[in-house]
């Protein structure tokens, strides 16, 4: 047997077709079973937010663990885009690295560097992994392989982001860019102003960098503008992050009391 039939990442597969792949992130669920609930949900892809919450390395590590087990890709969004967090999530069960605020294709470069093995990159070696099921297989398979699966997401949350689409969309090694339209919009001083002409030139813009160099797009930030979200996916966008367990648990939450509330007693 070979690493690469023991690893595999649902989600590369799936846009290599032209699917459009399903996400939700984690910040508050602390538990390994939101991995398989979010398999039970029919979620393509899991990330853990390690910028906005306060979940550990280690609760990390046990979440994309299960999504493994689950058949659900695990990626996590690193709170800074430095070797010390990327080959610390990478080794610990992430098929993928989110990179936050990526504004330059240098900084594309760096990530890259962290995510992949020489000679793709400068990812130390960390020994047997959860990926491979623990199997110790020689270096260069395992070194291959890994490479092949894991992937690398780069975030536009920037004007400076999308000016520079073409350069950053280019680098070698970098698979998605995913758009967070929040902090687009805070940084263009429009905050919340999703439907402003801007967000739908930052989009184009953006897929059209993408398809030039074989990359693809990812719609963030728009959970609560689920029309929107479906016009970027028809310009082109093939992933859409749907929201996090926080918003999903107080939807139904508000749900079932305005439920409660409107029971007319005889």
């Amino acid at each position: 047997m070979k690493a690469s039939e023991v690893v595999r990442n649902n989600v590369k597969e799936k846009l290599a077709r032209e699917e459009v792949v399903s996400s939700m992130t984690v910040r508050l669920v602390r538990g390994v079973e939101i991995a398989r609930m979010a398999a039970t949900a029919g979620f393509d892809m899991i990330y853990v937010d390690l910028e906005h919450s306060t979940l550990t390395l280690e609760t990390t590590g046990q979440i994309c663990q299960a999504a493994l087990s689950a058949g659900v890709t695990p990626m996590v969004r690193v709170p800074a885009n430095t070797p010390e967090y990327i080959q610390r999530v990478l080794d610990a069960g992430a098929l993928g690295i989110i990179a936050p605020g990526v504004r330059s294709a240098e900084e594309a470069r760096t990530v890259v560097a962290a995510a992949k093995y020489a000679p793709r990159g400068e990812r130390g070696a960390g020994g047997v992994l959860p990926h491979l099921e623990f199997r110790p297989f020689p270096t260069e398979d395992a070194n291959a392989a890994m490479n092949d699966a894991t992937m690398v997401i780069v975030q536009f949350e920037s004007a400076e982001a999308v000016e520079k689409a073409d350069e950053i969309a280019a680098v070698e090694g970098v698979d998605m860019v995913l758009i967070g339209v929040n902090d687009l919009l805070a940084d263009l001083g429009l905050a919340g102003q999703f439907e402003h002409p801007k967000v739908r030139d930052a989009y184009a813009r953006t897929i059209a960098a993408c398809r030039k160099h074989g990359k693809h797009t990812g719609v963030g930030g728009l959970s609560t503008r689920p029309k929107l979200a479906a016009e970027f996916i028809n310009m082109g966008a093939r992933l859409l992050s749907t929201g996090t367990d926080i918003q999903f648990l107080l939807a139904a939450m508000i749900e079932k009391a305005k439920q409660a509330r409107e029971i007319s007693v005889a």
